[in-house]
């Protein structure tokens, strides 16, 4: 062999072995852990860091200081389950597989609202599926290497049908698999994965009264109605066992909490802490669903601040195992404040700058019922003590997260990434407009198109009337301008026609609008 060639072979030979110990010693790319906390029912202004001044939140204010606070974020839905699935697939009330409160099987295999019979028998459990084969934000997640898990309420599919957590890409799920189970925080049972979790509460169903000669007055006539096992400090304790878990791969947790959704229950010492801050008030008896409580102002108080108390210590866990500094935290809420339970929204003024009675706050498209609190914190990325004006939604989130982790989205979703908006380093895509449409209630179909909200509701009722709100002028919605805009309000039809499509499931049928979408545009 001439020297040339020997010369040739031994670079080649050198120029091999760097490369290869290039790419071996090269770091793996560290994704972020990813916590997205969503509260149920929490209105808008629930939270110190929106204006509240009675409940008190220090985690949640803490967490807005450290992060960016969001004034423009909205639901999917005014209510829990479409709301959900909207956040999980990435897509508007218009194209989302699940588009109202739906109780699984209703009628057709038994009482699916008596709560004993429900224990007896999982069949009973459970709300519409949503789909084994939707795209869900965990099977995206999982592409890119995540490990997820799910705790809290789940409502999207029961007990034996393909569209329960861990068949929709959680790796671990712990909670109420139904909704209605959901209506009592000392149940018999949760899940953990697909099996039941037996819990040794006795059995109390929701809107049990309270026993007749009972004194109201006595806070011992209640204890029936607070059970040794609190769901939401069982599903915490095994949230935190699954972030310690998780060692070398990055996790989504999806924490779901069922608070402050009514039932009023909560742990005595955060109901005896405002008791004391507010004084004597008048017992709840339950004439409006749930249970009895004897201090229903301070209880709804002691479950939002025993939720913010969970939230403090999480974080506290993640920096004391070393997570803290990879981790993005979105906290939000899936609607605005109900109104029935024992609630008591004006009171708390919980959606203020908005109106929270019934009819504005949860179950309707107002201001009130679909725009919600949002907080990220991400250290070293988002810039702390931050506020945005960008006008999002739930749709968003799966896109945002996506591109967080650096795996492609599906091309038929609703949402635009937010994340130039959280780190402030290219320009935000903006939403030519927001889109909601719900069958509930009467059925109802919303547009918020920059300053102007169009609000077509009553639609069932036969109601043809479109409202037009100025939020810019009028943010509580108290001016209807309709009738000197009928450009706009030809805009907003032409919007449905655009964005409605029939769903699959009968159920959610708003028979204007299949009218409506037949008419060329």
């Amino acid at each position: 062999m001439e020297f040339k060639q020997v010369y040739l072979l031994l670079f080649t030979i050198v120029v091999v072995s760097c490369n290869s110990r290039t790419k071996k010693n090269e770091p793996k790319e560290v994704k972020p852990n990813i916590i997205y906390i969503l509260a149920d029912d929490l209105g808008y202004a629930e939270t110190g860091a929106y204006g509240q001044d009675k409940i008190e939140t220090p985690n949640i204010d803490a967490l807005a200081r450290s992060g960016m606070l969001f004034t423009q974020h909205y639901t999917g839905a005014p209510v829990c389950a479409p709301a959900r699935a909207s956040l999980l697939t990435g897509k508007h009330m218009g194209h989302s597989p699940v588009r109202g409160n739906d109780e699984w099987q209703r009628g057709e295999v038994g009482d699916v609202w008596d709560y004993v019979k429900v224990v007896k028998d999982s069949t009973l459990e459970g709300q519409s599926p949503i789909g084994r084969d939707v795209v869900t934000l965990p099977k995206l997640l999982k592409q890119a290497g995540y490990t997820n898990g799910m705790f809290g309420k789940w409502g999207l599919g029961a007990p034996h049908t393909e569209s329960i957590p861990t068949k929709m890409g959680f790796d671990y799920f712990f909670g109420y698999n139904c909704q209605r189970q959901a209506h009592t925080y000392n149940p018999l049972h949760l899940y953990e994965n697909e099996v039941r979790y037996h819990l040794a509460n006795d059995t109390v169903p929701p809107n049990t009264k309270l026993t007749k000669g009972d004194d109201s007055y006595n806070e011992a006539s209640y204890a029936k109605y607070n059970q040794p096992y609190y769901a939401p400090e069982v599903s915490f304790e095994k949230m935190i066992a699954f972030v310690d878990r998780v060692k070398d791969e990055p996790f989504f947790m999806y924490w779901a909490t069922p608070i402050p959704h009514a039932a009023l229950q909560a742990p005595k010492s955060w109901v005896d802490y405002y008791v004391k801050k507010f004084g004597e008030e008048e017992p709840y008896l339950g004439q409006k669903g749930y249970f009895p409580v004897r201090y229903p102002h301070a209880t709804y108080a002691a479950m939002v601040s025993y939720f913010d108390e969970n939230i403090g210590k999480l974080i506290g866990h993640l920096k004391k195992t070393g997570k803290y500094e990879n981790t993005l935290i979105i906290f939000s809420s899936d609607n605005g404040p109900t109104y029935n339970g024992g609630t008591d929204s004006p009171w708390f003024d919980s959606a203020k700058p908005f109106k929270s009675e019934y009819g504005r706050g949860k179950g309707f498209v107002y201001e009130g019922g679909i725009r919600i609190p949002m907080i990220a914190s991400w250290p070293n990325h988002i810039k702390p003590g931050t506020t945005s004006n960008h006008i999002s939604a739930f749709w968003d989130v799966m896109p945002t997260l996506c591109e967080v982790a650096n795996v492609n989205t599906p091309e038929d979703i609703d949402g635009i990434s937010f994340l130039n908006t959280l780190t402030q380093q290219a320009e935000q895509k903006e939403h030519p407009y927001l889109y909601w449409e719900f069958p509930e209630y009467q059925g109802q179909v919303a547009v918020r198109m920059g300053k102007w909200k169009m609000i077509w509701k009553d639609i069932k009722k036969d109601n043809t009337h479109v409202e037009l709100y100025n939020l810019e002028e009028d943010i509580a919605e108290q001016n209807d301008i309709s009738q000197d805009h009928p450009e706009i309000i030809e805009k907003f039809k032409e919007i449905i026609k655009k964005e409605h499509q029939t769903p699959q499931n009968k159920r959610f049928l708003i028979p204007a609008l299949e009218e409506l979408t037949k008419q060329k545009m």
